[in-house]
């Protein structure tokens, strides 16, 4: 099994990618270390966060075993081979672009891109998708994924926007492989503040409502 395809597996089972979009990249360990506690193991540090190639770099090598971790908001190929090249074991981006997937599969890396219609849906698909991230999803809602899927039974898709603690699970029930999620689970306050124990439990809401969904 291919690198990629052991990644994306990994995510399948998790059900969740936590995307991690902070402004102090001095907390981004202690956000890993409280979402890891309470049960999150597929990490998305997007490269809106100050510095996130090297995080992504010195975090690679210290994550325990069974964590995936993720850059996210990759918009063009030369910033995909930078995160990976950095230690990134996929790569999530807000639109499609072929050369992002392209530059992901040249490494055996698994690439997300980001669609809204089901053309561009079946179009990143066709052109080598590991999974379609659907973005935003917060006007589209858990409905259009049963639409889509309908048709489009063999493309693996992740919602991203409009994901909360306690709806998470109404995507997976609606076919979505996995959710992305960040402001429901990081909640700025609580990061600012320093409070993990409230993100560690927020973790744990997410992660038993992905479970509740998938019994």
């Amino acid at each position: 099994m291919s690198a990629r395809q052991t990644v994306v597996d990994s995510i399948e089972r998790a059900g969740i990618v936590a995307v991690i979009r902070i402004k102090d990249p001095g907390k981004l360990r202690a956000v890993v270390d409280a979402i890891g506690a309470g049960g999150i193991r597929a990490l998305e540090v997007t490269m809106t966060v100050p510095g996130a190639v090297e995080l992504i770099r010195e975090l690679a090598p210290t994550l325990p075993a069974g964590f995936v971790l993720g850059a996210g908001t990759v918009l063009d190929a030369e910033t995909a081979s930078r995160v990976i090249d950095a230690g990134a074991q996929f790569v999530v981006s807000p639109v499609f672009r072929r050369a992002v997937i392209d530059a992901c599969h040249a490494s055996d890396v698994a690439a997300m891109p980001g669609c809204f219609t089901p053309t561009e849906i079946l179009d990143a698909w066709d052109a080598g998708a590991d999974v379609v991230k659907v973005f935003p999803a917060t006007s589209l809602g858990p409905a259009f994924f049963k639409d889509v899927r309908g048709p489009l039974p063999q493309v693996k898709m992740m919602p991203t926007g409009g994901v909360t603690l306690d709806n998470a699970g109404t995507w997976i029930r609606a076919g979505a492989v996995a959710v992305g999620i960040g402001t429901a689970l990081l909640d700025a306050a609580a990061v600012a503040a320093g409070d993990f124990g409230a993100l560690r439990a927020n973790a744990e809401r997410v992660v038993a409502n992905i479970k509740s969904a998938r019994n």
